[in-house]
């Protein structure tokens, strides 16, 4: 009997039934078409949404092959994980964020989305699985307590990316994180987190605390972690330390991973960008300021009306035998607009 064979496909993509060619003692099992979702923001230059583009406004590039596709405003459900610092410092925001359950249900999720909420420090906790329920969100805000001085965002940030990628394939994945935009004691690095959000397809949206506000409520700390800016790739596990399951994945695919992302073939990208910066840049997200009540409202409010006016392209790829990192490259051929879409995304590569 000749050995079975599958297709594994990277999160993010989604594909019809398989079928099955061959008899039971020659059985292959082909998943076709592969299709890729494309969630576009367009904006003109001065950051307002742009609505009422056709299909053939839009180019897309996958590795450099002009793609066909359909292009639609989003009508597939979104799945959002909400990611919240609660550190010792962030006492007098904390209140803040927990008036937020029915904005996030009003102007976010819309009427089939869902979410599910994490609070870190030190720790990282799931505070409510995904739900459609306002009251719920509200409830699960208010468990949020200041905690202590570490904040693993990058580990939170990973958490969060982990849970979107038990939703079905077929509905769109973001993330919002309401945090400081600097990392403080996490064991993953920026880029184990970004190659594992383009496997998910899932897009980062960032609330920048500002650290001046939120150390100016709290007790100073008698000593401040320091940002590892070493490049990716520097740093090995020390003698002895033991492999965690991500690390074990890294390793086993190889580093070949980060080396088709531009930020990490950039030394001087690593050095200037802070964690949130690379997660919305490279995802197809945004990064807005946290400074006071006013301003996360508007966060919010801005965030929703972005979702759901995005354009969806989805495609099946022409060139799905290229295993590997695809790039994705979104122009709109009209003038004056600008666009954010995601990077790429991965795929084990369909034999020929």
């Amino acid at each position: 009997m000749r050995p079975l064979t599958c297709l594994f496909l990277a999160s993010g993509l989604f594909a019809q039934a398989p079928q099955t060619t061959g008899d039971k003692n020659d059985l292959t099992i082909i998943v076709n078409p592969t299709f890729v979702m494309v969630p576009v923001t367009v904006t003109t230059r001065d950051g307002t949404i742009v609505s009422g583009l056709n299909p053939s406004d839009f180019l897309l590039l996958d590795n450099d092959k002009r793609q066909r596709f359909t292009a639609d405003l989003t009508t597939h459900p979104l799945s959002l994980v909400i990611v919240v610092q609660a550190t010792d410092n962030m006492e007098k925001m904390l209140p803040q964020v927990q008036k937020l359950g029915n904005l996030l249900e009003a102007q976010v999720l819309g009427e089939e989305g869902e979410a599910a909420i994490i609070g870190f420090d030190h720790r990282i906790q799931k505070l409510i699985d995904f739900t459609s329920d306002a009251t719920q969100l509200t409830n699960a805000l208010k468990k949020l307590k200041p905690g202590s001085k570490s904040s693993r965002l990058n580990d939170a940030t990973m958490e969060g990316i982990r849970l979107l990628k038990s939703r079905p394939g077929s509905r769109r994945r973001a993330l919002l994180v309401i945090a400081e935009p600097h990392d403080k004691g996490s064991e993953l690095r920026v880029r184990e987190v970004l190659s594992e959000a383009d496997f998910a397809g899932v897009a980062i949206y960032t609330v920048n605390v500002s650290s001046i506000i939120a150390n100016a409520t709290t007790s100073p700390s008698p000593a401040r972690s320091v940002l590892d800016n070493r490049p990716p790739g520097a740093v090995h596990l020390p003698a002895g330390e033991v492999e965690t399951p991500t690390t074990q994945s890294q390793n086993a695919m190889g580093n070949w991973i980060p080396l088709f992302k531009e930020v990490f073939t950039s030394a001087v990208d690593v050095f200037k960008k802070n964690p949130s910066e690379i997660y919305t840049e490279y995802t197809g997200g945004r990064g807005f300021p946290f400074g006071n009540q006013k301003e996360l409202d508007r966060a919010l409010t801005s965030i929703g009306e972005e979702l759901h006016t995005q354009y969806l392209l989805t495609y099946s790829p022409n060139n799905q035998n290229e295993a590997g990192f695809h790039n994705i490259v979104v122009q709109v051929t009209k003038p004056d607009l600008k666009i954010r879409a995601r990077d790429g995304y991965y795929i084990a590569g369909k034999p020929q």
